[in-house]
């Protein structure tokens, strides 16, 4: 196959591409510009696509004898991810940049490019298998359950999956893709993994939303509509949130407040114990099938709401409005624009972006 393997610059792509031309294949290296701020350095190990990471996408490809080219997405990243990011939380949602960066870029705009260029396949550092089975191609999850990339590749629908390729799936573990590097002469063999949101390379997330957004005081009220606090702008807060709350007023019962809900079109910010995290209902109106859509309007699955947690059991209910979901045991936390991944076993069924919540503990119910 003629394959185009995506190159961020870390070990896990420059070995996936090393295992693609390994494999027989015609591989091309291409590396994702995402940013034209040409001064751009990795800070510590925060980010995936800077001017260090192309360079060391490049000495990837020589070592492996492939061409290598870097092209230009950053206008099409920053409208599909970055802008979705900043309108997001404007709404009062909390987004996954990662995912939406999987959806849009890597498996849209790069796959389509792929594509029309000739290319049987884009192959990427992602923890992941595809099975093939009984109503065509499937995505499961990787073998290393700590490195499963699954969650953030629910967005992958059936077309996008047979053309995508991960050499890594089946690799018991992180480790051993770095000995591999070694082995075979890559000087990314022991480059710390990115992590954090590569566009806000420092971190600090509120901060960058609050240059984004702007600042404005609101008010910060318990599940009554009582006032308890203040604060500079309700984009800087996410559900689950305890800290850097600075209530003025204490909870009857002394302990500690979380966030509940954030109400954008008020600017206020909503609080109460950490019992009424407990969400009994998720239910959202965006959704996609990773492979063949299920037969069934309500069928038991397990529910997924973030990249690391455990996946839930929960029965799922599918209409031409949306997917509603009932997990076996409350979920924690969760926040409208959180991505919701179904799988059956290993396998993921698709994922629905959680518009509607549904707290466990009703208001004036004891904690």
């Amino acid at each position: 196959m003629r394959i185009l393997a995506a190159m961020s610059g870390g070990v896990d792509s420059a070995v996936a591409a090393a295992r693609a031309v390994e494999a027989g294949h015609d591989v091309v290296g291409v590396h994702l510009a995402l940013s034209r701020a040409g001064g751009t350095l990795r800070t510590g190990s925060r980010g995936c696509c800077t001017i260090e990471d192309a360079m060391d996408a490049r000495r990837a490809a020589d070592r492996l004898g492939i061409p290598f080219y870097v092209w230009d997405f950053s206008e099409r990243f920053r409208d599909d991810v970055i802008e979705d990011f900043v309108s997001e939380y404007k709404a009062g949602r909390t987004p996954n940049p990662c995912l939406r960066c999987n959806e849009k870029i890597k498996f849209a705009a790069l796959l389509e490019r792929a594509i029309e260029l000739g290319f049987d396949a884009v192959c990427t550092g992602h923890y992941a298998t595809l099975v093939e089975g009984p109503d065509g191609l499937e995505l499961h999850r990787a073998s290393d359950s700590a490195k499963d990339q699954s969650y953030v590749l629910g967005v992958l629908n059936a077309d996008q999956l047979a053309h995508t390729y991960f050499p890594l799936g089946s690799t018991p573990s992180k480790a051993l893709v770095r000995a591999e590097a070694e082995e075979r002469g890559l000087s990314v063999a022991q480059k710390p993994d990115s992590h954090d949101i590569c566009f806000i390379p420092d971190g600090d997330t509120r901060g960058w939303l609050a240059e984004k957004v702007g600042t404005a005081p609101g008010d910060i009220v318990d599940r009554s509509g009582a006032v308890v606090g203040s604060h500079d702008g309700a984009h800087a807060f996410t559900v689950g949130q305890r800290r850097g709350l600075k209530l003025g007023v204490p909870a009857p019962d002394g302990k500690p407040r979380f966030v509940l809900e954030v109400r954008p079109v008020s600017n206020t910010v909503v609080v109460g114990p950490k019992a009424a995290l407990a969400t009994a209902e998720i239910s959202g109106e965006r959704f996609s099938w990773a492979g063949a859509a299920p037969t069934a309007s309500e069928f038991p699955c397990e529910v997924q709401i973030r990249a690391h947690a455990e996946p839930v059991p929960a029965t799922a209910f599918v209409t031409d409005a949306g997917v509603r979901v009932l997990p076996d045991a409350p979920l924690d936390g969760v926040a409208p624009g959180q991505s919701a991944v179904l799988y059956v076993g290993t396998r993921v069924l698709g994922q629905f972006t959680i518009d509607r919540t549904v707290s466990a503990v009703p208001v004036g119910a004891p904690s």
